[in-house]
């Protein structure tokens, strides 16, 4: 079987003003349709949760995986 990337890291609540999730920044809806959704709507949604990010209140309080994957490129 093959895996399925996903955004999440775990710190699962919905910013009550923007409808994000803090720690990953897809709607309630997205989460609930992430394994039913193609790879191309996966992607897609993917590429919108930086800037989805920067709109919540309250920032994560761990290093998500983009931010680690980021660094660890050097690019951070």
């Amino acid at each position: 079987m093959m895996a399925i990337e996903s955004p999440c890291i775990l710190v699962c609540s919905i910013d009550m003003v923007t409808g994000y999730c803090f720690g990953c920044g897809r709607t309630r809806e997205e989460i609930g349709a992430w394994l039913d959704m193609t790879p191309e709507t996966r992607r897609a949604v993917m590429a919108a949760l930086p800037a989805r990010l920067e709109t919540v209140e309250r920032k994560p309080r761990r290093e998500t995986r983009r931010t680690r994957m980021a660094r660890e490129r050097g690019a951070v």
